[in-house]
């Protein structure tokens, strides 16, 4: 389950799928309302509950929905940061309760990397971040997007790779949010596997298939409850079309860039050439 706790980032990256920025909020879901919600996940079973925004470790009660998770609810906890502000509370709240990191880094080149996020130094602090957590010990996992004709996207795998992350995954840009450029999102465009096994809560509680698939509204978790949404009509129906358009189920592509769980990520990101960064070597020799 993903748990969207806000729209609030620090960050303006025009690909962003969650429109999310300076200018957006924390949303009007309260804490115990986030509570709940991880309450209901784990008791229909649940196993893994993903913080993401917005930018979720400015979401000041971030440590304490992290402490509930894991050690109240036993929920295995991944935290997608994009890694330039964490605070100490956040960090002590991710080593002492055993949660995850994620991220995403688009360039070894500092330039680049800021010039996408439209935040001047993020490259700077979230390589040092990054750094830390590798340090640290706390698992991280790194997704590289690629966004535009020559962008350093190989060099940020290395880079990353360099730093100790060993998990490094490859998307596409998106059409949804502003990557979408006012086009109306399709249910094309996501990768066939939302709503099975995965589910997504805004921070004003709407639930969506994915967190890409926001666009789906399947419920709102204000009015009923999650076990409710999940087995009701709207959500049965969503499931319908997305089969529709996609089948069974794409071929299967590694590494994940979003949740540990998810399925593929498919088509390929075009500068590295492979769904997997690993493979890209081994692709181009082939070709050659």
């Amino acid at each position: 389950m993903w748990l969207e706790v806000t729209g609030f980032c620090n960050e303006r990256c025009d690909h962003c799928y969650a429109d999310s920025g300076p200018d957006q909020g924390h949303g009007t879901m309260t804490v115990a309302d986030w509570v709940r919600v991880i309450d209901e996940f784990a008791a229909m079973g649940g196993v893994d509950v993903q913080f993401i925004g917005g930018e979720p470790t400015l979401y000041p009660y971030l440590p304490e929905l992290i402490a509930h998770a894991a050690s109240a609810r036993g929920l295995g906890v991944e935290v997608f940061s994009n890694m330039t502000h964490i605070r100490l509370a956040v960090w002590e709240a991710i080593s002492s309760h055993g949660a995850k990191l994620a991220t995403s880094y688009y360039s070894d080149d500092g330039a680049e990397h800021d010039s996408i996020t439209r935040l001047r130094g993020a490259h700077r602090k979230t390589r040092a971040n990054i750094t830390k957590a590798v340090d640290l010990g706390i698992p991280i996992r790194g997704g590289v997007v690629s966004l535009r004709e020559g962008q350093r996207a190989m060099q940020a795998v290395s880079d990353l790779r360099a730093i100790g992350v060993h998990e490094v995954g490859g998307d596409r840009i998106r059409a949804f949010g502003r990557a979408g450029a006012g086009v109306h999102p399709q249910i094309k465009d996501l990768c066939g596997h939302c709503a099975y096994e995965k589910v997504a809560i805004g921070p004003d509680g709407a639930v969506w298939p994915c967190v890409l698939g926001r666009f789906i509204d399947v419920g709102n978790v204000r009015s009923g409850t999650l076990a409710e949404i999940w087995a009701g009509s709207r959500l049965a129906e969503a499931r319908a079309g997305i089969a529709a358009v996609h089948g069974a189920g794409a071929a299967a592509c590694t590494p994940p860039q979003f949740l540990p769980m998810c399925g593929p990520c498919g088509p390929c990101v075009p500068s590295v050439g492979h769904c997997d960064p690993e493979m890209a070597p081994m692709a181009a020799a082939t070709t050659t």
